[in-house]
């Protein structure tokens, strides 16, 4: 599943008033996460021992983790759970934003065109991910990807299981690379470096571009560009393909459709239309054609319809969400028309 130019895991060394009691004593004893007094934390000592981890370097490392109720505040009002399009849009489709990013390619253009002769993903789609990620590099996190990681593993109501595979991915890519893992910091996600992949992404998607045998996420531009490209490149991305369709509709979205599912392209043209949905004339889709049908919300209580082609559903993998993948989409656009004038 790998593509070439994966070389060894090894990282580079980089080197509260909204807190409740019960958060701030676990994070002043340092013992909220002490595998000796905490039967699920000490389970997982257990496995990463199974991995080659030393008994004594895991248990000390999460003792150093530190419970942040901020984390889970955040995960509960992440953006794409309660804004709607024109409001999520306007976050990111900024013009500093915009011409950030065509910048951002002027200066490593080499590493664009060659991630894209590689991979086949285009250079605009490949900015606009670490524009909306980190405004190209320049915002990746404040958080210690050690307490984020911990207390979301433990902690979150119902994803507790999904984060406790990435905490124990982190531990051991920061092991075999003789990183002390509470030195690093990224998102109240755990996602890290310029195109703020988790650790699972990390060990399975990020390439060392630049043939200097770091895969070095943190503060390589051109590895960044490289593992994005692959990220899509494995997950199906369809060279030279588009990402979507404009559409007319008339009033509320059907019940009858389920719009904006992050889901390979499930509905038919044919379905839409008796919905009401129909497709542009210059989009050249037969009527049996699937696509992913997006009712996006605006102010005035309108809605703007498009069609997700496979492409877009490439995009989701990054983020589950159609708000976030129209925003990589619109990005990309501007960047592309930027790069024009």
């Amino acid at each position: 599943m790998i593509a070439g130019r994966m070389t060894r895991t090894l990282l580079p060394l980089i080197a509260g008033l909204g807190l409740c009691l019960q958060a701030a004593n676990a994070a002043d004893t340092h013992d909220d996460f002490d595998p000796t007094t905490h039967p699920e934390v000490a389970a997982l000592v257990d496995e990463l021992v199974e991995q080659g981890v030393e008994r004594e370097w895991a248990s000390n490392a999460l003792r150093d983790a530190d419970y942040r109720q901020k984390v889970l505040d955040a995960m509960a009002g992440a953006a794409e759970r309660h804004l709607r399009w024109d409001e999520y849009r306007a976050i990111f489709l900024k013009p500093d934003r915009i011409r950030g990013g065509a910048a951002f390619i002027a200066q490593h253009r080499d590493a664009f065109e060659r991630a894209e002769a590689e991979y086949g993903v285009p250079a605009p789609v490949i900015a606009a991910i670490i524009g909306v990620e980190t405004d190209y590099g320049r915002v990746t996190g404040s958080h210690r990807v050690l307490d984020s990681l911990a207390t979301l593993a433990f902690h979150h109501p119902s994803r507790g299981d999904f984060f406790r595979g990435e905490l124990a991915a982190f531990l051991e890519i920061t092991h075999q690379a003789g990183v002390a893992p509470g030195s690093l910091k990224g998102s109240y996600a755990g996602a890290m470096g310029y195109p703020q992949f988790i650790p699972t992404s990390y060990r399975a998607y990020a390439v060392d571009f630049d043939d200097d045998g770091v895969r070095d996420l943190w503060r390589n531009p051109v590895d960044a560009i490289g593992s994005v490209a692959n990220y899509f490149a494995e997950h199906g991305w369809r060279p030279e393909g588009r990402l979507y369709v404009e559409a007319s509709g008339t009033g509320m979205p059907s019940e009858a459709i389920a719009f904006n599912q992050t889901r390979p392209p499930y509905v038919r043209l044919s379905s839409l239309a008796e919905a009401g949905v129909v497709a542009d004339e210059q989009a050249r889709l037969t009527a049996d054609a699937e696509v992913i049908p997006l009712a996006l919300d605006l102010a005035d209580g309108e809605y703007r319809y498009r069609l997700g082609l496979y492409n877009f559903y490439v995009i989701t993998r990054y983020n589950h969400s159609h708000l976030y993948a129209m925003a990589v989409t619109e990005l990309a656009e501007a960047i592309a028309r930027e790069e024009s004038i």
